[in-house]
């Protein structure tokens, strides 16, 4: 019932069309390889294999474009679990109890090749991961090659702040900002911003709810 309502849901939205279902994350990860959709909308406790395995088998096998990308659902009450998925490869994560713009926009940020990661919700899922026990001790070593102020956008990437955002704090222009992003992304060999904060926090460069 509530698949098939999230595909109402995606269906009546200008620009998506929804092109399969799935009952678990084998039958996922069978028809993201099949179908090759831009976008997965992956839940992360179903019968059989779970979204973290199935996203980490679709991730696997993306192609050179990089589709399809993985959103997941989530409760904050599975927060490890979304982590774990977010490092598997899935692009972002968006709470179950979004509205239907929220969903769609979500949707059409990640289809996009941008990361979804709310700031608030990212801060919460970190510090469960850090509870749980994230390393605590700086690698500063992982980012050697970075310079000082694309290691300043790191951090503010992991914070959860947009280009604009980062614009704004460090008073340069967002073309800038999204230089140095790319920059990052290429030197460190991640794929997104969201694997660039999952990064940012496992090397301790920021701890959940703080800062550099």
């Amino acid at each position: 019932m509530v698949r098939e309502g999230f595909s109402v849901l995606l269906g009546a939205q200008p620009g998506i069309e929804v092109v399969g279902e799935a009952v678990d994350g084998e039958q996922a990860a069978v028809r993201a390889a099949r179908l090759r959709p831009d976008v997965v909308l992956m839940d992360v406790r179903m019968p059989g294999t779970n979204g973290l395995e199935a996203t980490r088998r679709i991730a696997a096998e993306r192609e050179e474009g990089g589709h399809p990308r993985v959103l997941i659902l989530t409760t904050f009450d599975l927060d490890e679990y979304v982590y774990e998925a977010l490092r598997a490869g899935a692009s972002g994560f968006l709470l179950k109890d979004a509205s239907a713009r929220q969903l769609a926009d979500a949707v059409r940020i990640v289809a996009a090749g941008e990361a979804l990661l709310a700031p608030t919700v990212t801060k919460r899922l970190l510090a469960e991961f850090t509870r749980l026990g994230a390393p605590r001790a700086p690698r500063m070593d992982r980012i050697r090659d970075l310079t000082e102020r694309e290691t300043e956008v790191l951090a503010l990437i992991a914070q959860g702040l947009s280009n604009g955002e980062i614009a704004a704090r460090l008073t340069v222009s967002e073309a800038t900002v999204k230089t140095h992003v790319s920059r990052v992304l290429v030197k460190l060999g991640l794929r997104d911003r969201t694997q660039a904060a999952v990064f940012a926090y496992e090397i301790g460069l920021v701890t959940p709810g703080g800062s550099m």
